[in-house]
């Protein structure tokens, strides 16, 4: 009977520190929800959202790119005429990246 309890304990303790330990060992995700891939915005200015979680940095195109301590983030910029590649890097602590990128497009106006 005591063999019981203790391989239960054990198991029970072993669950309990592999949920614990899940967001070391998972790594960063990142999530965008705006902009959409091949999108195009004819006023070039583009409402960027999303989440990265289990990121220590974030960075867009290379440059830093703040987000809550949930992990949510937006920013609105705005983008020349002509196609333009979003490149999203979350990086987590440990230095495991997960990149994400988008496709959008300013079209030219005929005047």
């Amino acid at each position: 009977m005591t063999q019981y309890l203790i391989a239960f304990v054990f198991i029970v303790l072993m669950g309990y520190g592999l949920i614990e330990a899940w967001p070391l060992l998972a790594g960063p995700s990142l999530s965008i929800s705006s902009p959409k891939n091949d999108t195009p915005y004819p006023s070039g200015t583009v409402s960027i959202t999303g989440v990265a979680v289990r990121a220590a940095t974030l960075t867009l195109n290379g440059a830093p790119l703040l987000h809550e301590k949930n992990g949510h983030f937006s920013s609105t910029l705005t983008f020349p005429r002509g196609g333009s590649i979003l490149t999203f890097v979350a990086t987590d602590r440990f230095g495991r990246t997960v990149i994400a990128t988008r496709s959008i497009f300013v079209p030219t106006t005929n005047e």
